[in-house]
């Protein structure tokens, strides 16, 4: 058992990578670890010629995999657009283990993230006493990637300021990084791409120039399409971060996963089930992640101060929290639903009863 907290993706896929690329005989791009036919079954499972079962990573549409793969076997960068916790770290993180079995070329993007962040920065005490010199650079994961051929990945491009941004056009159009100081450049090798993920909902959100859009492919990950698809989504993830976190609870009751995401689907999309009766959608917006962290909190509680059994009890605070943001507005949503859907529920008796404690 690793004593690491989280595993990155090319350490907790080893083995399936490995299978994947004995068994991977098709064309390669330059540098790449896999095929794209490959990337695509490490990405979304599948049965190998040899009986091996690789894992599915992403549960959603195969063509939106095959386009983002596609898409990093050309010269353009990749975008993976979408609302918050639709897995666009996730399949970015997975992309970049299976194409160049590296994922950590990490770029965080913040309010706060500046132009050396993205380019290159300085080695003060060696700039200082010999002047600028390829001693005292200090690479950023991108100027590695361009170097190295693999892939940067660069999370919340939209929360980096627009002038920030803007530093990537020349890398993406050109393939070179400028470094002034020394009269030199940094030339991408092949097999260098750019993965970044980008959404719009959240604040301190910062539109993309034209200019840079022009220069991604951009691919839309779109929130689960069915009820069944997202339970199948929860239920995956938090069998495997139970298993990482060594919780001490059975595995949820898929009556009390169905409930959780239920609730989620219905606030988001703003109607019952049925299509019967409409509601007041929270501020927040309810994604699967979400979902998952709701059930996750559930199974700690029920394992540490409880029988085991994740029960309404359990999962009442954190479905509470996860829905309320703006103390105001998301309660009175949150009451409203309660009392017109959750009461009116033979089978949510308990869950009714376990949120209104809880208020």
């Amino acid at each position: 058992m690793s004593t690491f907290l989280r595993l990155h993706a090319e350490q907790q896929y080893a083995e399936e990578l490995d299978e994947l690329r004995r068994a991977d005989s098709r064309p390669r791009p330059a540098n790449w670890q896999l095929s794209p036919w490959a990337v695509v079954t490490y990405l979304l499972g599948g049965r190998l010629d040899n009986g091996y079962t690789v894992s599915a990573k992403y549960i959603g549409s195969r063509r939106l995999i095959e386009i983002a793969v596609a898409t990093l076997a050309t010269d353009r960068g990749l975008l993976l657009f979408g609302v918050p916790g639709t897995a666009k770290s996730w399949v970015s993180e997975h992309l970049a283990a299976a194409v160049c079995g590296q994922s950590t070329l990490l770029i965080q993007g913040t309010a706060g993230t500046s132009e050396e962040q993205l380019r290159y920065g300085w080695n003060y005490a060696q700039l200082l006493a010999h002047g600028p010199s390829e001693n005292a650079l200090v690479p950023s994961p991108l100027m590695q990637a361009m170097k190295r051929g693999q892939i940067a990945r660069i999370e919340e491009l939209t929360r980096i300021p627009a002038d920030v941004q803007d530093t990537l056009i020349t890398v993406l159009s050109e393939k070179t990084l400028p470094i002034p100081e020394l009269g030199s450049e940094v030339q991408a090798s092949r097999g260098f791409s750019v993965i970044a993920t980008a959404n719009n909902r959240d604040k301190g959100v910062n539109e993309l120039s034209s200019a840079l859009k022009r220069r991604f492919n951009t691919v839309v990950l779109p929130v689960p399409s069915s009820e069944e698809e997202e339970v199948a989504i929860v239920v995956k993830r938090v069998a495997e971060m139970g298993r990482a976190l060594e919780l001490p609870a059975e595995p949820p009751a898929l009556k009390e996963v169905k409930r959780v995401v239920q609730i989620f689907r219905e606030l988001r999309n703003g109607q019952t089930e049925d299509g019967k009766t409409r509601l007041k959608s929270p501020s927040g917006t309810l994604s699967t992640a979400e979902a998952i962290s709701v059930i996750n909190n559930g199974m700690a509680l029920a394992g540490h101060f409880g029988d085991g059994v994740m029960g309404s009890q359990d999962i009442a605070s954190g479905l509470i929290g996860a829905v309320i943001k703006d103390p105001v507005q998301d309660a009175v949503v949150w009451n409203e639903y309660l009392e017109t859907v959750v009461k009116e529920r033979a089978d949510w008796k308990d869950l009714y009863r376990a949120c209104r404690e809880r208020l």
